[in-house]
């Protein structure tokens, strides 16, 4: 008999920690960041809520319906309605989505862990104020140009995942999110109280709160949108994996407003805790991926206290990482335990171990031996970045919109109506993802492709 989470809050604290990571904690203020606050902010909202929110509801309604992995999910044996077999496609595109984004994303938690490591040893000193050279150059010589230190760091985050992951759902997951979810909050809270206390803050909060219209354009809209879609871990066939074990009496527009909820705050925290300290020293806010890694050392420094700042920082971006990173294995651990008949314990080792040689280890040499080597004319981290999180990942949303509203029809309304009967909103979910969400998709999909 297949699992089904032990709770309600159980599963939407599973939802949340798939799509908190580093989507909310890294991507999102560094976003706004480039975008001009405010304005990437109340467009984030928007699109939450008017996208995030149906999309949830689309793979929630294929996962639990059929009760089964992500790749049979499009089988119409166990949608239990005849179509054509072509759909499997879609469950094929979902897991190597899922694996793209674990080929870099447990290596960036190697970074973190090297962070950590660094700033507990006094090998990256913020007791007292540092400069932008310094960081750069840590960051060059611990990051880029040490490819075997990296590669240690990644393997203990790899086996953290193992741990959690071999004591399945019950006693894995669930017990780990529990615990972790908390820890989050509490460093996340931690983090904010302090960066608000200081005596810049007030500048700071004005960039991330303060709307300039002036900044809202085509433009805007297509990269919250894409945002929005990694935040969220659509298209990576996670939500369809973990909703296949939801109870059918699930109130499940509930459980979808909860998690685009709860990642929402998180993200909106998270440029809380970087933007007051960034104006209160100086520091421009549009400084790409690296404004973690680079320049929140440099205000950490200049802190009372920064060390034990930095070190709660980097601990969020750990325990974030992590509530993301044991859910993006779950759907590859699935298929290999129903299509390949193997144990829980035989799934995660041989789906952890193929993904760190095939995936982690090449995004590690991607800044060292491998640097030479370009795909699209990008190493083979951002590479992997590129093609999972604008092709696989929008593709696979696209397709399961499409299923939902043009092969399951009104049998998709049957299993949303299950915990949840108001028909004119399932009717209203229904034909906006049948009709308007697959034209924004495709629009998402020229976008991060073309231009």
């Amino acid at each position: 008999m297949r699992h089904s989470w032990s709770s309600t809050l159980t599963y939407v604290l599973v939802t949340a920690g798939a799509t908190i990571g580093f989507g909310a904690t890294w991507r999102f203020p560094y976003l706004v960041g480039e975008n001009g606050g405010g304005a990437y902010v109340i467009v984030f909202i928007i699109a939450m809520f008017v996208i995030g929110i149906p999309m949830i509801l689309v793979e929630n309604v294929i996962g639990r319906r059929a009760s089964v992995n992500a790749l049979d999910a499009y089988d119409p044996k166990y949608q239990r309605k005849n179509f054509s077999k072509f759909w499997k496609i879609v469950g094929y595109t979902g897991l190597l989505g899922a694996y793209g984004i674990i080929a870099y994303y447990m290596v960036l938690g190697g970074w973190v862990l090297t962070y950590i490591f660094n700033i507990l040893s006094g090998n990256l000193d913020i007791s007292s104020p540092i400069d932008k050279e310094i960081t750069q150059s840590f960051y060059s010589e611990n990051i880029e140009y040490s490819p075997l230190m990296i590669t240690f760091y990644t393997l203990i985050f790899v086996v953290l995942n193992y741990i959690v992951l071999i004591r399945g759902l019950s006693e894995g997951l669930e017990k780990a999110m529990k615990f972790l979810m908390p820890l989050l909050m509490l460093c996340l809270i931690g983090v904010v109280i302090r960066n608000l206390t200081l005596e810049g803050a007030s500048e700071g909060i004005k960039f991330y709160l303060y709307p300039d219209f002036s900044k809202i354009n085509a433009k805007l809209f297509i990269a919250v949108l894409g945002q929005v879609f990694f935040a969220l871990s659509l298209g990576f066939a996670v939500m369809i994996t973990l909703s296949s074990f939801l109870d059918k009496k699930e109130n499940m527009v509930k459980t979808a407003l909860l998690t685009a909820m709860i990642n929402t705050v998180i993200a909106i925290l998270a440029g809380f805790m970087i933007f007051p300290s960034l104006f209160t020293f100086g520091l421009e806010p549009d400084s790409g991926p690296r404004l973690v890694f680079e320049v929140l050392p440099i205000v950490f420094s200049k802190m009372h206290f920064g060390s034990v700042v930095a070190l709660a920082f980097f601990v969020l971006l750990l325990t974030a990482a992590f509530t993301t990173s044991i859910t993006l294995y779950e759907p590859l651990i699935t298929v290999a335990q129903e299509k390949l008949k193997f144990s829980r314990k035989k799934a995660t080792f041989w789906v952890l171990f193929l993904t760190f040689i095939l995936g982690n280890l090449p995004c590690i040499l991607a800044y060292g031996p491998l640097r030479d080597v370009r795909i699209l004319d990008k190493n083979i981290f951002d590479a992997f970045d590129f093609i999972s999180g604008n092709i696989f990942f929008v593709l696979t949303a696209l397709g399961a919109a499409i299923f939902v509203g043009w092969v399951l029809k009104d049998e998709a309304k049957k299993e949303l109506s299950q915990g949840f009967t108001n028909k004119t909103v399932i009717d209203i979910w229904f034909y906006y993802v049948k009709f308007i969400v697959p034209i924004v998709i495709l629009i998402v999909f020229y976008n991060g492709i073309f231009t």
